[in-house]
Order: C-alpha cells, then structure tokens, then sequence
C-alpha cells in the first residue's frame, strides 16, 4: 500500500468508527449473506458478538497499516482458525465483496474511487496473507 492510500483507510475508518459496530457488523453479515447463503453455515457465533470481532479485527489492522508486519503472526493465527470453522479460499472473495459494499454504504458520500482502490487494496493484503498462512504452509515447507 502506498503512503497516501494508508492515510485514506486510516481517515474514513475514523469517520466509521462513530458508527455502532454492531450495525456496521449487521449490514456486513446481511449482505455478505444476502449475496452468498452459502457461506452462513460458517457462523456459528450470534450476530452481534461477531460483528463486534469483525470490526475490532478491521480496528487493528487499520490501526497497524503502516507496520503491518507486527501483526503477521496475529493474522496467520487468525487464518489457522478460519481454516478450522471451515473457510475455503474462495470465501475471501466473498467477504471482501461485502466489505467494501458495506464500506460505500457507511462513508456515503465519502467514498469515491480512491478510497475503493485503497481499501480494496487494504483487504487484498490482508485476505492474501491468511490465504497463503492458511492454505500454503505446507506446501513451501515440501519444496524448502
């Protein structure tokens, strides 16, 4: 991520920040589920209680944008557990999909191309590093 796409996530998530997270989480979880049933199965913890864990993980990592190699271990550990609820690869799509529906829909007339591209890019890193956390260990470790 560039220094001024940084500078945008870290903005608007402090415009976010005065929503209740439950409801940010509630139309999140709607849409996400609206658009892809198949992946509700998947969440077995109530609705508010997960919504409050997907904001305070977007919180952190937001937070660590610019050092986002301190939270490397966090997210690879956040990925092991994912694989454990019975997240797939493709799932990453679908999230981040919601995401940034979610995202346009409380920044309003915040959000623009810009932003799009930087949280796009934001989740990009985020889903990739859980994705090869999760899913390629074992594979680098047969080729080292």
């Amino acid at each position: 991520m560039t220094e001024h796409q940084v500078e945008l996530v870290k903005n608007s998530w402090k415009l976010l920040r005065k929503v209740d997270p439950v409801l940010i989480g509630d139309v999140f979880y709607s849409k996400l589920f609206i658009d892809f049933p198949q992946v509700q199965h998947l969440f077995k913890t109530p609705r508010e209680e997960q919504s409050k864990k997907l904001i305070a993980i977007l919180a952190v990592v937001v937070n660590k944008l610019d050092q986002l190699e301190e939270l490397t271990t966090d997210i690879e550990n956040l990925a092991t557990r994912h694989v454990h609820y019975g997240v797939k690869p493709e799932h990453y799509g679908h999230v981040g999909s919601a995401l940034l529906w979610t995202l346009e829909r409380g920044l309003g007339s915040d959000w623009n191309e810009e932003l799009k591209q930087a949280w796009a890019t934001c989740y990009g890193i985020l889903s990739s590093t859980m994705i090869k956390a999760a899913y390629h260990k074992d594979t680098e470790r047969s080729v080292a």
